[in-house]
């Protein structure tokens, strides 16, 4: 191998001072502290893969609430993201009232059948036909899941709940802890409330209690959607911008359906909406919007001054305190 020429040679720089050395380690330190810092939403995935991870190694039977929303939609991404390249070692479960968009149901149906999980389904319909449950005066059957609920959670043997509740949703739910402990005829005490400090999740319980999971409590709904673009998660088309027809009740646009028919006092027209949670046609209402993709949603959501819930779902406006009544009775 031939020896390169003197002039060939590399020409080095004359050492740098010190202090200017020490400048230029600061530097590159500083650099490479931002270059590994973790975003806002980096925290909050990881705090919910931790709290799905630890739920799953304390508890025999842990259950997913899936009903094809986009909080629940996020929680199992996370729950798969939590446990690749295996599948999700846990069922599904959707109290499905029989008053549902039919959108949803064919996207829940499409996205358990692509991950290859199991799906359970408690039918409040089925409730209703054997007298265990009626139809109430205001035609919204969402106060009715609570006994499916539980019934299911009894038949299943899971003692552990996990759901897409967010704090920022409703006052009720912001008192919620991370794991909240239900008792054995699925009641929930507000006053009686586990410390979790430094990230300490106490899931102790007895036969016949059970946990409730919320891995997102913290994340606000711009946390969500900012969670969805970056992840390119998808949900039912609901969610964004299309023509449907529908009417106003309780400062709210209905959609027309089977379940939700306007009174002969309202008219209907043809509007450009989009829902902002997707709960039954009979009590979730739409918004105005053109936002047609999830850029958007994030833009619109940004300068909201109202809770989607506050918003969008009449069975919330029944009491001042109307979540927090079925929370305690069982709900989710």
């Amino acid at each position: 191998m031939r020896t390169p020429p003197v002039n060939a040679l590399p020409v080095l720089a004359d050492a740098p001072a010190p202090q200017a050395a020490a400048a230029s380690g600061a530097d590159a330190a500083s650099t490479a502290d931002a270059a590994h810092r973790l975003s806002q939403l980096d925290v909050l995935e990881s705090e919910a893969i931790h709290i799905i991870r630890e739920v799953v190694a304390e508890f025999e039977r842990p259950v997913l609430l899936f009903s094809g929303g986009k909080d629940s939609v996020v929680v199992l991404h996370l729950a798969a993201k939590a446990f690749w390249p295996g599948k999700v070692p846990f069922p599904l479960l959707h109290v499905d009232t029989g008053h549902n968009f039919p959108e949803v149901i064919a996207f829940r149906d499409e996205t358990v059948e692509r991950l290859g999980l199991r799906l359970e389904v408690a039918r409040v319909q089925d409730y209703i036909d054997d007298g265990r449950l009626q139809e109430r005066a205001d035609g919204t059957r969402n106060p009715l899941q609570t006994l499916p609920l539980l019934d299911a959670i009894a038949a299943g043997r899971h003692d552990a709940v996990f759901g897409g509740a967010r704090r920022d949703e409703d006052k009720a739910r912001a008192k919620e802890r991370i794991l909240s402990l239900r008792d054995e005829f699925g009641q929930w005490d507000p006053r009686n409330q586990r410390p979790e400090l430094w990230n300490l999740y106490n899931g102790r319980h007895t036969v016949g209690q059970h946990v409730r999971a919320f891995p997102i409590s913290n994340w606000t709904e711009l946390n969500v959607w900012r969670y969805i673009e970056r992840e390119g998660i998808v949900l039912p088309p609901l969610y964004y911008a299309h023509e449907r027809e529908v009417y106003r009740r309780d400062g709210m646009w209905r959609a027309t359906g089977p379940v939700s028919a306007p009174r002969a006092t309202e008219t209907t027209e043809n509007r450009t909406v989009r829902y902002r949670t997707v709960g039954d046609m009979s009590c979730t209402g739409a918004v105005d919007s053109d936002a047609a993709s999830v850029a958007a949603v994030v833009r619109e959501i940004a300068v909201s001054t109202i809770t989607e819930r506050g918003a969008t779902r009449a069975d919330d406006r029944i009491s001042e305190a109307a979540m927090e009544d079925r929370k305690k009775d069982g709900y989710f």
